[in-house]
């Protein structure tokens, strides 16, 4: 690949993003936050511009509403938990990968692995009438 073709090709990144909800009563932040974790596939020629494009995105997703009672709640970017470069080591549909050191993954497995209806997609759905054609 030549020095030319480097500084055009776009690699695939993996950013996880950390969000906060934060609620301001009586004039006051709540101490324990309902927090967001999100994860964005990005692409940037390298790590550094990843980094300022996921940072970008970050702040771009604040937001404030009020709450219920009337209190401001602020929906906050926290800051990157992680970015990663999803190189020749992933798959084409990869978006993240951690390399972890468990003991006897294999034989905890039931402990360790939950059940597919506990899964957040397949549990959603059971909450979450379906809209569309009847």
């Amino acid at each position: 690949m030549s020095r030319a073709d480097k500084t055009t090709a776009e690699e695939r990144f993996s950013a996880t993003l950390l969000f906060q909800y934060r609620v301001v009563a009586d004039g006051r932040d709540n101490r324990n936050r309902t927090c967001e974790k999100r994860m964005l596939l990005l692409r940037a020629a390298d790590a550094r511009s990843a980094l300022r494009v996921a940072e970008q995105r970050g702040r771009a997703a604040e937001y404030e509403f009020q709450n219920q009672a009337g209190h401001p709640v602020y929906f906050e970017f926290v800051g990157l938990l992680d970015l990663l470069h999803l190189g020749a080591e992933c798959d084409a549909d990869e978006v993240w990968y951690d390399v972890v050191t468990l003991r006897q993954p294999m034989e905890r497995r039931e402990a360790l692995i939950p059940k597919s209806s506990q899964l957040a997609a397949i549990a959603g759905e059971r909450k979450t009438p379906r809209l569309g054609p009847r």
